[in-house]
């Protein structure tokens, strides 16, 4: 994750938080009148951009996803308690995505994301899913710590708006946008040194990948468990999501370094492929 705060020192990049930013909170702000739960979250075909911009500028796309949300709160009304949780959720909803595919990330085929076959698509869908959840599960857990929402009601409304958006939207907005942003050199790739983009090898990037995608899934289908009463009663949507946050940092912070080691000890190294 080192890039996520070496690239503060690219003015390029540090321009592309801007446009994100600029971007997703201006379309954002039209929609916040289409409320779904008043105050926390509303009908947003922006959400398609997080994971498309997250393919295509990394790390800046996941600070701008989340400053750009906070811009939209700020100005349309919404903010409050609850917008701590909606900054760091739409910050991992741009940072999930590029870490499953993009220069870091073992979930797909080893081609650009630029939409031109039926198995990008597919894998982009997989990304979004994924993408969508981590961000659900994130503001809705802070949203039931607060007492604002409970967890079962705010994780899957967030949860379809989210994949929706991106699902239906992001495909065509890849097709038509990626070779243009390859063309004029400013894929994050290109604009990050590769000592920025991982410091880990490539099964430790796999464990990293791997860990945020089921982490993100377990989070939601136990948070869901708990918080509708099917799961034992001693489990709460708070220590569920405590545990989630917690594997959620070791997996993207850590970069899994220590994590893949262990495992690697345990005679079960991840598989990796070539690239």
């Amino acid at each position: 994750m080192r890039e996520v705060f070496t690239m503060w020192r690219d003015t390029r990049m540090i321009l592309l938080v801007a446009v994100v930013a600029a971007v997703y909170a201006a379309i954002l702000l039209p929609f916040k009148v289409f409320t779904i739960l008043p105050g926390l979250t509303s009908v947003r075909p922006a959400n398609a951009f997080p994971v498309v911009f997250g393919l295509m500028f990394g790390p800046a796309a996941a600070w701008g996803s989340a400053i750009g949300n906070l811009i939209a709160d700020i100005f349309g009304g919404t903010f409050g308690p609850g917008s701590l949780g909606g900054f760091v959720g739409n910050f991992f909803f741009g940072f999930v995505g590029y870490k499953l595919w993009g220069n870091l990330g073992p979930l797909s085929s080893g081609e650009e994301p630029n939409m031109r076959s039926i198995r990008q698509v597919v894998e982009y869908v997989l990304i979004a899913v994924a993408s969508s959840a981590m961000c659900a599960v994130i503001i809705a857990w802070v949203a039931d710590l607060l007492g604002l929402v409970p967890f079962s009601v705010l994780a899957p409304i967030i949860m379809v708006n989210n994949t929706l958006a991106a699902a239906v939207l992001g495909p065509p907005l890849l097709y038509l946008t990626y070779p243009r942003i390859k063309d004029i050199g400013f894929l994050y790739p290109e604009l990050l040194a590769d000592e920025e983009l991982s410091a880990a090898g490539a099964s430790r990037r796999y464990v990293a990948a791997y860990g945020l995608l089921v982490v993100s899934l377990v989070w939601l289908g136990v948070g869901l468990l708990v918080g509708t009463g099917a799961a034992p009663g001693t489990l709460t949507v708070g220590l569920v999501g405590l545990v989630g946050f917690v594997l959620v940092l070791a997996f993207a912070i850590i970069g899994a370094e220590r994590l893949s080691a262990i495992l690697e000890r345990a005679g079960a190294r991840p598989a990796g492929r070539n690239r």
